[in-house]
């Protein structure tokens, strides 16, 4: 009953349930569509750079939307750092060109698998969309989508909320375009895909694969501020020996550098004490040394003696 009741409610509903894939891509346009409709309606004197969250029906209770309006210019120079899950970075292009722009985030929750069943696959997070409007006309419906592209840095999408229990190596991103063609990329940092084009998004493991029980660590957790003051104290610590160590080998140089001018004054002294002796004499109480004679005799200049 459960089935056919989701299948009967709503226009689209009976042609997501036909089957095929031409059928559910056309459920997926009209959700789509649909979403945009009430994320459009959240925008009362919408202010530009401002999320507004939308109210969804009742009988889509489960799904959130939200509608952040943009100018492209501000997109292209600035991006948008924080919008839900997403992280727009800057050099973002837009075709065609608009001067205001919507982009609609979208939460399927568990609806997810309804929309985006991948055979063969298990979802570990719901589908995540983001997709791009004309903004120059919020009471516009059936608005068709923008193309965006990421010319730079790519768009990222971070999930939160994923199991942790196993660790699954073939975990991947999947990517669902507009057209309905599916793509798989690597996870990055455990929980975040990467995208250069608007679309759905979520992080999938095959069901094939092994499941590898994560390796249990050798030293207790910490958490809290518990962990954060050890690792400041060990970074005190490695300052601290950094500055003895240095000023221990300033210490020793300085030593090393003393040693070798005493050696060089001894020796100097030495070589002054060993030279021709010279006779002493006695002056009064007091012997001091005399020269006999001259060692090079005075000659005259010329023989001309006035």
């Amino acid at each position: 009953m459960t089935v056919v009741f989701l299948c009967v409610f709503l226009v689209f509903r009976p042609v997501v349930c036909g089957g095929g894939g031409g059928g559910e891509i056309s459920g997926r346009q009209e959700l789509d569509a649909l979403l945009q409709d009430y994320a459009f309606r959240a925008l009362v004197r919408p202010r530009t750079g401002t999320v507004y969250d939308g109210s969804p029906p009742a009988d889509l209770a489960g799904i959130q939307v939200s509608a952040l309006r943009l100018r492209s210019g501000s997109l292209w120079r600035r991006g948008f750092s924080d919008y839900k899950e997403f992280r727009i970075p800057v050099n973002v292009e837009v075709h065609p060109y608009v001067e205001r722009l919507v982009f609609v985030y979208q939460n399927l929750g568990n609806w997810s698998s309804l929309y985006y069943n991948l055979s063969g696959y298990t979802m570990l997070s719901p589908i995540l969309g983001l997709l791009a409007y004309n903004g120059s006309n919020i009471s516009s419906e059936g608005l068709q989508n923008l193309r965006i592209r990421a010319s730079g840095s790519p768009i990222s999408v971070s999930f939160a909320g994923l199991p942790s229990v196993f660790d699954r190596p073939s975990t991947r991103c999947a990517y669902f375009s507009l057209n309905g063609s599916v793509e798989f990329s690597v996870v990055v940092n455990a929980s975040t895909c990467l995208t250069d084009n608007q679309g759905h998004f979520s992080i999938v493991v095959s069901e094939s694969s092994p499941v590898v029980p994560p390796r249990p660590s050798t030293r207790p957790p910490r958490s809290g501020r518990g962990g954060d003051r050890e690792g400041e104290w060990t970074l005190v610590g490695s300052l601290i020996g950094g500055v003895a160590l240095v000023a221990a080998s300033a210490v020793a140089i300085s030593y090393l550098v003393a040693c070798r001018k005493r050696k060089e004054l001894r020796r100097m002294e030495a070589a002054a004490e060993v030279g021709v002796p010279l006779s002493m004499t006695s002056v009064g109480s007091t012997r001091a040394p005399v020269a006999l004679e001259t060692r090079t005799r005075p000659l005259i200049e010329n023989e001309f003696v006035p």
